[in-house]
């Protein structure tokens, strides 16, 4: 029946593993009242890790529970175990124990075979053109899930891109100049997926495919020597850790693995006996010849695949193969002829390998990555044959044509179509019909000897006549095999609509040949005027024009394409070259903003933005004090991006603006203000949204420092002038100093006893603005029985107090 308060909290508090990523990670405890009155608790607290727990003290309530939040910064790895002291009424002085465990975020890249880590992948030699695929894990070894994404390091020291290793000095010195050209290596190598997310513990198969290139060099070498080595180094990056290209933006915590990629692209070297070009002895029709090509392979690391294509008059034995390193093949190249002439045939021998199809790393294609030409030269004469003629015993007109007199028999081939003569009714007039002397129509005459050919299916609006009589010939027409009148109808039809389209084109390159000449003309510089006699234009050189300092290229960034850090510094530089933008728009206004700012980025869009420092240390501030520090943003996309910053704790509620849309290619920045009336340590994070979607995190920490002021001494001792005469005042100035960054306000007060002081100081009181200080003169005026020592007391508006001891050293002369 007595009324009492039963207060119990729980032993610990276990925050399991954690990721070092800068989060404020929050965990509750509760305090339970089972009694019938309020009780009172207290949180002591004096451990090495920062805890920040709210409420440290208050009363709960009977029967309920009060509920204690307790937030740990993971910014630094390691294993928190710390003990914190409840003092709970009626109970005495409860412990509770605070752990977890605090790792860092590791990648690691493991071989597929092995399972063990990988540090490097040696592709080999290969030719140009061809491709080498091999297959990695990606592990992420952490507790927490993870957006990678995979960086191509372009311009990393160590790399090499294109340099013949083996080569002499002067060699390697000459392919220097390839490192100063704007050489794309993220064409060379591929990394499917290059992007992804991981979750705790969890393997990701990647596909890393190597596809030399040979670089086109401003001077003729040896094809034999060009050998390209490469060395580069892919980076598998955690998305939002790509800090390091501002000064201040590098994170504490790169959390990413390296992996060396080596490789060498080798030409393909051929050599032919007797050469490139074969001649064939003249054969005949129906012979052939046959010439013996050697084919050797001169390269001393890979073999090469050839196949012969089809030539016409040409045939190759064996047409494909396989020449292994330094061997020798011979192929029998017969010449056949199936007409007669003289032959010049390029035959084309391609070289067979393993390449990459539309980014398709998955299934190598085998292809032809190379051609060899070669030439072949052959002559087909003809045989002399006797002609024999048999004479005709047809009727044979008085006008010879192409029937002729005698018949050629023997030649071995028969024509096609019967021989018909044909010629204009109105250009003779034998023995014409007296009925048919007036027909005035325009039809065909027929030679008699055409007979064969009149029973034929013909034109049905065409009229043959005889040669003599000029009668209507008779002309057959099959049903079965002649066109009806809407047969060909149609066919005019279509005819036409080809005939229409080919106009068309016509038309159109016409009028873009009109309208080119048009722009090439009608400029301000020459509007064809032609110049006059005796006139001419000046004479202008590559010197006279100003030279620009060419703009840092940003290539398209391709979703299947991976990234280099030269595109990436590229890109930085084009928008931090821009200038910096303050105050922009809080909330997207036009219609491309809002169609930007709702698009979901990929992690290689998210990697494009910077924002950070992703530690923000105000150091040593001062409490009561107001510190600016700037939040950088860099958005280095082609579309706008909305940032909207979320602030719960007080001491940061002064920073603004919280909203703002950042422009494509543009840096600004967002000042961060700290303030604080708490003395310690204070460490905090705030959250960040990338269009309302993608969530960051940036901590804030600051060492809150009281409102003090400093002297530079606590005794200040006072000697007279040398040759000074008697009754001379002693002077001696003592420097007040502000270590803060807060203006502090100061007042001298005299601490006096029985006896009135005689020395004084000047000025009393004042103000001493931040990393500054003030000298103040004492002064002590001799005279009789006067006392030789003195106090002061600097008093500190809303800080310390310090004592000053003023003592005079009066020196007697006799």
């Amino acid at each position: 029946l007595i009324p009492y308060c039963d207060l119990e909290i729980e032993s610990e508090v276990n925050f399991g593993e954690m990721i070092a990523n800068n989060k404020l990670v929050s965990k509750q405890i509760r305090i339970t009242n089972q009694g019938t009155t309020s009780g009172v608790f207290r949180v002591l607290y004096d451990g090495v890790v920062l805890l920040n727990i709210k409420p440290a003290r208050g009363v709960v309530k009977p029967k309920s529970v009060r509920k204690i939040r307790v937030d740990i910064c993971t910014d630094v790895p390691g294993v928190i175990k710390e003990m914190m002291k409840v003092e709970l009424e009626s109970r005495g002085c409860a412990e509770v124990w605070v752990k977890g465990v605090v790792v860092e975020q590791v990648l690691k890249v493991l071989g597929v075979s092995c399972g063990k880590v990988l540090k490097c992948i040696n592709f080999g030699p290969l030719y140009f053109g061809t491709s080498k695929t091999e297959k990695i894990h990606l592990y992420n070894e952490s507790p927490e899930s993870v957006d990678w994404v995979a960086i191509l390091e372009d311009n990393a020291i160590g790399g090499e891109m294109g340099t013949d290793l083996q080569g002499s000095t002067d060699a390697v010195l000459h392919d220097l100049s390839l490192k100063k050209k704007d050489v794309d290596v993220s064409t060379l190598i591929l990394c499917v997926p290059n992007q992804g997310t991981l979750l705790p513990y969890e393997k990701s198969l990647i596909t890393v495919c190597f596809s030399p290139e040979k670089f086109q060099r401003e001077f003729e070498v040896n094809e034999a020597s060009v050998i390209q080595d490469y060395v580069l180094f892919l980076r598998f990056e955690a998305v939002g850790q790509r800090g390091v290209c501002l000064q201040d933006l590098s994170g504490r915590h790169s959390r990413h693995v390296d992996l060396a990629l080596m490789g060498s692209g080798f030409p393909v070297i051929l050599s032919f006996k007797p050469g490139r070009v074969i001649n064939f002895e003249d054969c005949y029709l129906g012979e052939k010849t046959q010439v013996v090509c050697t084919m050797k392979n001169e390269s001393k690391f890979l073999p090469v695949t050839f196949r012969f294509r089809k030539a016409a008059h040409f045939n190759i034995s064996p047409e494909r193969g396989t020449l292994k390193v330094k061997s020798e093949k011979e192929v029998m190249i017969s010449f056949s002829p199936r007409q007669i002439g003289t032959f010049e045939m390029k035959q084309i021998i391609d070289i067979i390998g393993t390449g990459v199809e539309e980014n398709n790393v998955d299934a190598l294609k085998t292809k032809s990555f190379h051609q060899i030409h070669l030439t072949l030269l052959g002559v087909c004469k003809s045989k002399q044959k006797s002609v024999v003629f048999a004479i005709n015993p047809g009727l044979t007109p008085l006008i010879s044509n192409a029937t002729g007199q005698f018949v050629v028999r023997g030649t071995g081939q028969l024509s096609d179509t019967a021989p018909v003569a044909i010629l204009k009714s109105t250009q003779t007039q034998i023995h014409t019909h007296r009925r048919n002397r007036n027909c005035k129509d325009d039809a065909l005459i027929a030679f008699p000897n055409d007979r064969a050919a009149s029973l034929r299916p013909s034109e049905w609006n065409k009229k043959y006549r005889t040669i003599f009589t000029k009668t209507e010939r008779y002309n057959y027409v099959d049903p079965d095999f002649a066109y009806t009148d809407f047969e060909q109808l149609l066919r005019k039809a279509n005819t036409k609509r080809y005939l229409d389209f080919i106009s068309h084109l016509r038309q159109c390159r016409l009028e873009k040949e009109a309208a080119r000449q048009f722009y090439i003309y009608n400029n301000p510089v020459s509007v064809g005027i032609k110049p006059g006699e005796g006139l001419k234009s000046p004479h202008i050189s590559i010197s006279d024009f100003p030279k620009e300092k060419p703009e840092p290229k940003i290539l398209p960034s391709d979703e299947n394409s991976i990234l280099t850090s030269r595109k990436l510094a590229a890109m930085v530089s084009k928008s931090t070259n821009k200038g910096v933008w303050s105050w922009l728009s809080p909330e997207p206004s036009s219609m491309q903003e809002k169609e930007d700012c709702r698009l979901t980025l990929t992690h290689k869009q998210l990697h494009q933005i910077f924002i950070g420092p992703s530690t923000i240390d105000f150091g040593d501030v001062c409490v009561y004090s107001t510190t600016t520090k700037e939040l950088h943003i860099i958005n280095n996309l082609t579309v706008h991006i909305w940032i909207q910053i979320e602030i719960e704790v007080a001491e940061l509620q002064e920073t603004s603006p919280l909203s703002q849309v950042v422009p494509p290619l543009t840096k600004t920045h967002i000042p961060v203000v700290f303030e604080t009336t708490t003395v310690g340590m204070f460490k905090s994070s705030f959250s960040y949204k990338i269009n309302k979607q993608h969530i960051g995190h940036v901590l804030v920490i600051a060492h809150a420092m009281p409102i003090e002021l400093q002297l530079s001494t606590k005794e200040l001792i006072l000697s007279p002038v040398p040759d000074c005469l008697a009754g001379t005042e002693f002077r001696r100035t003592v420097r007040v100093c502000n270590p803060r960054n807060h203006p502090v306000g100061f007042t001298w007060r005299p601490v006096t006893g029985d006896r009135k002081s005689a020395f004084t100081i000047n000025p009393t009181r004042g103000f001493v603005e931040p990393y500054s200080d003030v000298e103040c003169e004492v002064v002590w005026r001799p005279g009789f029985n006067t006392p030789e020592t003195g106090q002061f007391l600097l008093c500190v508006r809303k800080g310390n107090s310090i004592n000053l001891k003023c003592l005079a050293k009066v020196t007697i002369h006799v």
